[in-house]
């Protein structure tokens, strides 16, 4: 019997020492990836704590914190076992941000100059409900089919999609949403937020205020390897610069969203593995470096802060977006885009008519051309912040399809063959989502006119 205890304490101890050992670490991340996110899908998107847990945070591990809510100073914490407590504030108009004990929250801070577009259009040009327009080359019962099967049936959670959102020649022709979401849900696109902050530099570029293809403006980087990568490279995640990306573990892209203060420096601060333009590597770091590179041509925070809005954001009416900042006041390039579906498919939108808006010419079409060319090294993946599929990585789509692609199938989907583009978002994403056969469906509904 002795010897039985004995065993059982020993096997007990190992248990714990091999829990402490590969999950004590990742308390940090853990804790504070489920503050931020139920701080953000409370306050932006008024979601109850019990489906931020049962949606959001249903992810391994994530599952082992207890969150709170903190109403009146607009708050959440996280905290595993007891351990690790970490904290997001919400604040009107930048959305939550993930701080830590030196945060001073009573520290006066700036907020963007927000212009919401008035009109007499609707969607998607204006913000009046859609018209009805019935197309006689569109199957509906096709196209209403293939859009349900990309929904669980209730209680289902093979799928886990959140939205659907098609619009065809300008037009909404499909659009359904889960149990607990609307057209007036604001989604978290994570790194469809980058193609945003691709945009931003192709306004900047329109207005002759920077050359992308010169070195990075970056001083620390003038006397040694870094110094001959330019924007450009940045943008095409071409640097060769050092980075690990990797959310099954603890890397550089975990601890700079959920440990780092100032998140663009944690890029920045890596040294050259690769030549410029030799070497393609996903990289959220090297967005938020560029969302950081972005800031400095600004005189001033007001200027950086208005301009994300004024030049893209709220210049097409996606009034529901919000961009979060880290604690440094730099916008999380990378990842932190919030917005209904219908204002994420007015993106898709501007890029399918080559830039232009109803009219006017937010971005160059050349800089839409630059955008969707593939990147050197990148197998015909990847353009500038965008995903492409001219490798044919979805064989049930055009090679001219390209896209905005976040964590867990975020999509926006652009086909200017077909004049189509496709928003779906969930917490499944490809291969565990077919996403292949989504678009298959969708695009045989729509038969070439």
């Amino acid at each position: 019997m002795k010897k039985i205890v004995k065993l059982l304490v020993l096997v007990l101890v190992v248990a714990l020492l091999y829990y402490g050992f590969t999950t004590y670490p990742k308390l940090d991340l853990i804790s504070g990836f489920s503050a931020k996110s139920v701080a953000s899908g409370h306050f932006l998107d008024n979601r109850s704590l019990e489906l931020i847990e049962k949606g959001d945070n249903d992810i391994p591990l994530l599952d082992l914190a207890t969150n709170k809510i903190d109403e009146a100073g607009k708050f959440a914490t996280s905290a595993v076992y007891g351990l690790k407590e970490r904290k997001a504030i919400y604040r009107e108009g930048l959305g939550a941000t993930l701080i830590n004990e030196d945060f001073d929250v009573s520290k006066p801070y700036l907020l963007p100059k927000r212009i919401k577009l008035v009109n007499d259009l609707s969607f998607p040009y204006g913000n009046n409900e859609p018209k009805d327009t019935v197309f006689a080359n569109v199957d509906y019962a096709k196209l209403k089919n293939a859009v349900a099967n990309a929904f669980d049936k209730t209680g289902g959670k093979l799928k886990r999609t959140r939205a659907v959102v098609v619009l065809y020649k300008d037009k909404l022709i499909a659009e359904k949403y889960d149990t607990g979401f609307t057209k007036d849900s604001r989604i978290l696109g994570w790194s469809m937020t980058k193609s945003l902050t691709s945009a931003a530099f192709g306004v900047l570029v329109k207005q002759g205020k920077i050359d992308i293809y010169k070195p990075a403006p970056i001083a620390e980087w003038k006397n040694d390897d870094r110094k001959n990568i330019t924007v450009n490279d940045l943008l095409h995640m071409n640097s060769g610069l050092e980075w690990e990306e990797n959310y099954s573990t603890i890397c550089d892209a975990t601890k700079m969203l959920f440990q780092s203060e100032d998140m663009g420096k944690v890029q920045m601060d890596k040294p050259a593995q690769f030549k410029p333009n030799t070497h393609w590597y996903y990289s959220s770091g090297t967005t938020n470096l560029l969302s950081r590179i972005l800031k400095h041509q600004f005189k001033s925070q007001q200027e950086y802060l208005d301009f994300w809005y004024s030049a893209v954001i709220d210049k097409i009416g996606m009034n529901s977006m919000v961009v979060e900042q880290d604690m440094s006041g730099t916008f999380v390039g990378s990842s932190y885009g919030w917005a209904t579906p219908r204002d994420w498919s007015k993106f898709g939108l501007l890029y399918l008519h080559k830039g232009n808006w109803n009219g006017e010419q937010v971005l160059d079409e050349s800089w839409v051309k630059y955008t969707v060319t593939p990147t050197n090294t990148s197998d015909g993946k990847y353009g500038a912040q965008f995903w492409l599929n001219a490798g044919g990585k979805f064989p049930a789509a055009p090679k001219d399809m390209f896209y905005c692609n976040g964590y867990q199938g975020q999509t926006v989907a652009i086909i200017p063959s077909l004049d189509l583009v496709i928003v779906r978002m969930g917490l499944k994403e490809d291969p565990a989502f077919d996403f292949n056969g989504f678009l298959k469906g969708i695009i045989d509904s729509v038969k070439k006119s």
